[in-house]
């Protein structure tokens, strides 16, 4: 089986974006390298989505970090996915739960990752992180670790 095969957004030229919240968009190819643990990082500067309350918008940049097992996202699926919560209207905190979600159920990886650092509105940021690990195997360990100390070491204020 090709990397690429069961693939459909890749080198697609009728992209279309979804305008509602779309974790079916998401696809995933084979890892090619599962005997080794790889980090891949995703830094996604220009997430939107709404406020539930004021349906005003929200920007954050969203970092996904993970180490893949056997499948790994497609980028262009997940940049597909990312934008289809442009006029959702979610919580910060419910974004990064979601894609979590989403990402874990898709791939199966052994650890994931994933912060959001909104703008500020009103005078205040919010960066929710949330992670997982494989259950029973030491990413399970390491998520907890990571969890307790990830913002051990916060930025300076930089007002993004």
């Amino acid at each position: 089986m090709s990397n690429t095969e069961g693939l459909t957004l890749l080198g697609n030229q009728k992209t279309e974006y979804a305008d509602q919240y779309n974790p079916k968009v998401l696809e995933a190819f084979p890892n090619s390298h599962p005997d080794r643990n790889t980090f891949v990082k995703f830094n996604c500067p220009e997430f939107t989505a709404l406020c539930p309350m004021t349906g005003q918008p929200d920007f954050a940049t969203i970092y996904i970090s993970y180490i893949p097992d056997t499948k790994m996202v497609e980028s262009k699926s997940l940049k597909l996915y990312l934008f289809s919560f442009r006029n959702t209207g979610s919580f910060h905190e419910d974004c990064v739960n979601k894609m979590l979600n989403d990402l874990v159920d898709l791939l199966d990886p052994r650890y994931m990752e994933i912060w959001g650092k909104f703008t500020p509105r009103g005078g205040i940021s919010i960066d929710p992180y949330v992670n997982y690990g494989k259950p029973n195997t030491s990413w399970a360990e390491f998520a907890q670790t990571r969890l307790v100390n990830h913002d051990l070491y916060p930025e300076k204020v930089d007002n993004r």
